[in-house]
């Protein structure tokens, strides 16, 4: 069963062709700068030429055409009409409290996504766009919503509730919701099944670690607490963003920079983390290659970004009363062998011990163990597959199956 899935930003769509039954990828590619002088197409098939291009794409809708032209030319030879795609499976960031499952899309959910435009005001409009693109240009197809906040509905109120008046978590749904929830759903899954270990009785740590990065706390196969919080700024260092402040310092620094709201926004968001810590980069193979040079600052980014990872599992530890088994994931988890090393230093106390040589050598891509034959606590490195959860999703929705193959 072909789904199409899609993920779009604010100038950008992202898209990933998926046979569902074989979980086997058949295309993808992305339409990034659409509104700009020029927008860049890429389209990567499994087999094929790869292609790249330049054009003017104005909006979601004409990217989301070009998608399907491309899929639908003869010399790619992927589908031959649209009515081969049997649904489309859409990322949503978003779903607040209404929403704990992926769900098919009518009118009712597009106004719930849309009531969740003040969550999550970069991500839920453009996903908004995307879907209703989607929706015109390939009408009678079921098109399913995936939220990224799902997998965390399992998460207590003790852990998501915050320290401020009720009445404004009564009035205004302000909580902590998690984000990365296919994520950490994909890899503790693989987790269970490359295990066999019984998901009701197993304690994870997952660690999705890229310019976005997040940690949860996964217990009985329920998230149980996530390092993100009421927007995806919070938690861990990130590469833009500040992850947790102590919220005195906005007031300090709106008082001593005369910052507007909008600014002190801004620079949360996309001058902090890795990149305001540095000076240089957001990206962390670029810290590494500075940091390496002798570059001090490249230097400390890295340091509190490990530590950062170090301070939440420790906790996380506590939360579950141990814990079977750690797991990195995403563009950092699976390719910085020194960011895991750095991240799981001197927690020989907990029972951590990573194997050098298994962490250096663990092949991109591959599911690998990295800790050492006496460690207590399992380590491993999975390659997530977001794409693959989403194409699923819909899928079953789509076919009216009531058992997903992930749960």
């Amino acid at each position: 069963m072909l789904v199409l899935v899609i993920n779009c930003g604010s100038s950008s769509v992202k898209y990933d062709l998926i046979e569902a039954s074989e979980e086997k990828e058949i295309c993808h590619g992305i339409v990034e700068r659409i509104g700009a002088v020029t927008s860049i197409v890429k389209h990567e098939p499994l087999h094929g030429e790869k292609i790249k291009d330049t054009k003017v794409i104005s909006n979601h809708g004409e990217a989301l055409q070009e998608i399907l032209d491309y899929l639908l030319t003869s010399d790619a030879k992927i589908i031959s009409s649209p009515s081969d795609i049997k649904a489309v499976g859409h990322r949503v960031v978003h779903g607040g409290e209404m929403f704990k499952d992926s769900v098919l899309i009518d009118d009712e959910v597009k106004d719930a996504i849309k009531q969740a435009f003040d969550l999550a005001p970069l991500h839920n409009p453009p996903n908004l766009k995307g879907i209703q693109a989607a929706q015109e240009r390939l009408p009678d197809v079921p098109h399913v919503a995936v939220f990224d906040t799902a997998f965390h509905q399992s998460i207590p109120s003790k852990a998501y509730l915050y320290g401020i008046p009720n009445r404004l978590y009564r009035r205004h749904k302000i909580r902590r919701y998690g984000f990365h929830g296919t994520s950490h759903y994909y890899v503790s899954r693989q987790y269970y099944k490359m295990t066999d270990k019984p998901k009701s009785k197993t304690k994870v740590i997952t660690c999705h670690l890229g310019n976005g990065a997040s940690i949860a706390a996964i217990e009985g196969g329920e998230s149980r607490d996530s390092s993100m919080g009421f927007t995806p700024l919070s938690g861990l260092v990130m590469g833009t963003r500040s992850g947790d402040l102590d919220p005195s310092v906005l007031f300090y620094i709106v008082e001593k920079e005369e910052l507007p709201l909008n600014s002190l926004h801004a620079m949360l968001n996309r001058h902090s983390g890795l990149l305001g810590l540095s000076g240089y980069a957001s990206d962390m193979r670029d810290l590494i290659s500075e940091a390496q040079n002798g570059d001090r600052r490249c230097q400390q980014a890295i340091d509190v970004f490990c530590y950062n990872i170090k301070r939440y599992i420790g906790s996380y530890f506590a939360t579950l009363n141990g814990c079977d088994a750690i797991v990195f994931t995403a563009g950092i988890g699976e390719n910085a062998p020194l960011i895991r090393e750095k991240s799981l230093e001197n927690l020989d106390a907990l029972g951590v011990e990573i194997d050098p040589k298994r962490n250096r050598e663990a092949e991109p891509g591959k599911t690998v163990k990295i800790s050492s034959d006496s460690s207590k606590t399992d380590v491993y490195v999975i390659p997530t597959n977001e794409e693959l959860v989403i194409a699923i999703d819909a899928a079953k929705l789509a076919t009216a199956h009531d058992q997903s193959p992930w749960v």
